[in-house]
C-alpha cells in the first residue's frame, strides 16, 4: 500500500528528449509516461506534474550567444508550455483528463493558474499540468515544483531525474567517488550545498513539511516502486 493521496510528479525535461534523432521528443518516453500516470490514477492518487525545458532550451545557453538573463528565463518558461501541451494531448489521447495551467497567459494554449482551480481540477480527477514555473524571471522549475506542491497541499514532490538514482554528495557522472545519500534532511542539503535542486526551493520545502523523494526515471517501474519502496531514491524530509 502507498500513503499519498496528492503529489506533485516534477518531471525533467531532458529525459524527454530523442538521444538518438536530437527531436525534443521522443515518443516511447511520452507514452511510457502515460502508462504512468494512468497507473497513479488507478492507485486513487490524484496528480500534478511539473515539466522542465532542457529537451528544448537550457538556460546556459544564454550567456554563450549573448542574451540577457531575464529573457532567457522567459524562454524556458514557453518551452515548459509546449511540454505540458504535449503532455496534455497524449493524456487525453489515451482517455485521460488533462489541463494545462500556465503561470503565463497563454491564450487557447492553457489556462491561466490558480491554486484554486488546481485543487478544484485535481478533486475531479483531472491531471493537472503546471507550466511557465513561477511566471516570474530567475526562478527554476524545482521552485515551481515547491511552490505548487505547496500551493495545492501535496503529500509528497516526486522529482524524476534523468540519468541518476538519487542525491549524491557530488554528481557520480563526473566523480566516481561520489557517495549515494539514501535519507536526508533539507536542512543537511542546505547546509551541504548538495546540487539537487535550488536553494529557493529546498527552503520552501523545509518550511512547509512537505516531503521529497528523488528517483531515477531510467526504470520506468521506479515511478511505482518509489510509492512503495523506501529503498528507491532518496528521501528528503
Amino acid at each position: 500500500m502507498h500513503k499519498y493521496k496528492r503529489i506533485v510528479l516534477k518531471l525533467s525535461g531532458e529525459a524527454l528528449k530523442d538521444k538518438k534523432s536530437s527531436q525534443i521528443f521522443d515518443a516511447q518516453t511520452l507514452k511510457s509516461i502515460v502508462k504512468i500516470i494512468k497507473e497513479y490514477l488507478e492507485l486513487k492518487i490524484q496528480v500534478s506534474i511539473v515539466v522542465g525545458a532542457g529537451n528544448i532550451w537550457r538556460g546556459k545557453l544564454a550567456k554563450e550567444i549573448g542574451l540577457e538573463v531575464e529573457d532567457a528565463d522567459y524562454m524556458g518558461m514557453v518551452a515548459t508550455v509546449i511540454n505540458a501541451a504535449a503532455l496534455k494531448s497524449i493524456l487525453i489521447e489515451d482517455g485521460v483528463s488533462a489541463e494545462v495551467l500556465s503561470a503565463l497567459a497563454v491564450e487557447k494554449v492553457a489556462k491561466k493558474y490558480t491554486k484554486e482551480e488546481a485543487v478544484e481540477l485535481l478533486n475531479k480527477g483531472t491531471v493537472v499540468i503546471f507550466a511557465a514555473g513561477t511566471g516570474k524571471p530567475f526562478y527554476t522549475t524545482d521552485t515551481c515544483a515547491a511552490m505548487r506542491a505547496i500551493d495545492i497541499d501535496a503529500d509528497v514532490l516526486l522529482m524524476a531525474k534523468d540519468g541518476v538514482d538519487g542525491v549524491y554528495t557530488s554528481d557520480p557522472r563526473y566523480n566516481k567517488d561520489a557517495k549515494f545519500i539514501s535519507k536526508t534532511t533539507y536542512e543537511e542539503l542546505i547546509t551541504l550545498q548538495v546540487q539537487v535542486m535550488d536553494q529557493k526551493a529546498l527552503m520552501l520545502l523545509k518550511e512547509s513539511g512537505i516531503d521529497t523523494i528523488v528517483f531515477g526515471m531510467n526504470d520506468p517501474n521506479n515511478f511505482i516502486k518509489v510509492l512503495k519502496d523506501d529503498k528507491i531514491g532518496t528521501h528528503i524530509s
